[in-house]
C-alpha cells in the first residue's frame, strides 16, 4: 500500500466530514455532523479504503467490490451509521422503515458532501438530482424517503444548497413526505 494513498484517503475523510459538519449545522443537527462517519477511521474501514483509494474523486467502495466482489469496509460502515438506508433493513424484511428525521437530514448532508468533495470545482447544483435519477430505482429505501430525497435534490438544482439545506426547510420537506 502506498503512503500517498493512506494520506490521501485520510485527507478525503476529513474533507468529507468537514463538509457534512457545515451542512449539518445549517440543517439543525450539529451533533450528527460532529459524530458523522467516525467509523471510517476504524482499521476495518480505513485500511481497505486506503488500499482502494481513488484519488479523492470517488468512493473506494466500488473499486473494492470490483476487485473482490464485496467491500468489508462498506459492510462495516453501513452497520454502524444510521444515516444510511442500508442500516435500517434486513434481507427478510417486507417493509423498509422511514429513517428518523435526524438521520434523514444527515443522509442529505452526507450525499451533498460526497458530491462536493468528489466533484470539487466541477460540482453543480444539478449534480445530486442527476445522480439520484441514476440510483433511485435500485436504492433500497422506503418510498416516502425516496420522495423526500427527490424533492430536496430537485429544490437544490433550482435554488442551491444554501436556500434548501436549512433546518426549517428540511423539517418541512420531511414532514411533507415522511410523517
Amino acid at each position: 500500500m502506498k503512503l500517498k494513498n493512506i494520506i490521501g484517503h485520510f485527507n478525503t475523510i476529513n474533507k468529507h466530514r468537514w463538509e457534512v459538519f457545515k451542512l449539518s449545522i445549517r440543517a439543525g443537527i450539529p451533533l450528527r455532523g460532529l459524530l458523522h462517519d467516525l467509523s471510517k477511521y476504524s482499521p476495518t474501514e480505513f485500511w481497505e479504503s486506503a488500499k482502494y483509494y481513488q484519488g479523492g474523486k470517488r468512493s473506494p467502495i466500488p473499486a473494492a467490490r470490483d476487485d473482490k466482489g464485496y467491500s468489508i469496509a462498506w459492510l462495516h460502515h453501513k452497520g454502524r451509521n444510521k444515516h444510511h438506508f442500508e442500516y435500517w433493513y434486513d434481507a427478510k424484511q417486507i417493509e423498509i422503515p422511514v429513517l428518523p428525521r435526524k438521520y434523514a437530514k444527515e443522509l442529505i448532508c452526507d450525499m451533498l458532501a460526497a458530491g462536493l468533495v468528489y466533484k470539487g470545482k466541477d460540482w453543480t447544483t444539478d449534480f445530486e438530482i442527476n445522480y439520484w435519477n441514476k440510483v433511485e430505482s435500485t436504492t433500497m429505501a422506503n418510498d416516502k424517503m425516496k420522495k423526500f430525497c427527490r424533492e430536496v435534490y430537485t429544490e437544490i438544482s433550482k435554488d442551491g444548497i444554501n436556500n434548501v439545506v436549512t433546518k426549517k426547510n428540511l423539517d418541512k420537506l420531511y414532514d411533507k413526505y415522511c410523517r
